[in-house]
C-alpha cells in the first residue's frame, strides 16, 4: 500500500483568475455581433466583395491548348455506310444474331448494333475483330 505524507493538509487561498477565451474571427462576423457592434456605435467595415452573392457562372473559358491547336474536328467520324452494309450482309450470311457475333469478338451487343446503325465512333481494334469472325475486309472502307 502507497504511504502517505504524515504531515498537515493545507489549503491554497491564492485566487485562480479565469480568463475568456477571445472571439473567433467567425463569431465576429455572424449577422448577431455585426448588429450589436453597429448598435453600440462600434466601427464595422465591410467590403463589397466582387461579384459576390450572384450566382452567375462565368462565359465559356476557352483553354490556351484548343487555341494553340486550333485543328480540332467539329464532330467525330462515324461508320461509314459501306463499312455498316458490309458487317450486316456477312453477319446475316453467316446467320448469325448481333448478340452472337458481339459474344465472338468479345464485345457488348450494344457495341456491334451501334456499328450496324453507324452510331459508334470506328475503332480498329473492334473493327479487326469483326473482319477475323465474319471474313470480310471492313478497315479499307473508313470514310471513303
Amino acid at each position: 500500500m502507497p504511504s502517505r505524507s504524515t504531515g498537515a493538509i493545507t489549503q491554497d487561498w491564492e485566487p485562480v483568475v479565469l480568463h475568456k477565451s477571445k472571439p473567433k474571427a467567425q463569431d465576429l462576423r455572424s449577422p448577431k455581433a455585426v448588429n450589436q457592434a453597429l448598435r453600440s456605435g462600434a466601427e464595422v467595415l465591410t467590403v463589397k466583395k466582387f461579384d459576390g452573392g450572384s450566382n452567375r457562372k462565368p462565359g465559356p473559358a476557352v483553354s490556351a491548348r484548343k487555341l494553340e491547336e486550333g485543328t480540332e474536328p467539329a464532330a467525330l467520324e462515324r461508320v461509314a455506310g459501306e463499312v455498316r452494309q458490309a458487317i450486316q450482309k456477312a453477319r446475316l450470311e453467316k446467320k448469325m444474331s448481333q448478340a452472337e457475333l458481339a459474344k465472338q469478338i468479345n464485345e457488348r451487343a450494344q457495341v456491334v448494333q451501334e456499328y450496324e446503325n453507324g452510331k459508334a465512333v470506328p475503332n480498329q481494334a473492334v473493327l479487326a475483330k469483326m473482319e477475323r469472325v465474319l471474313g470480310v475486309k471492313l478497315r479499307g472502307k473508313i470514310g471513303k
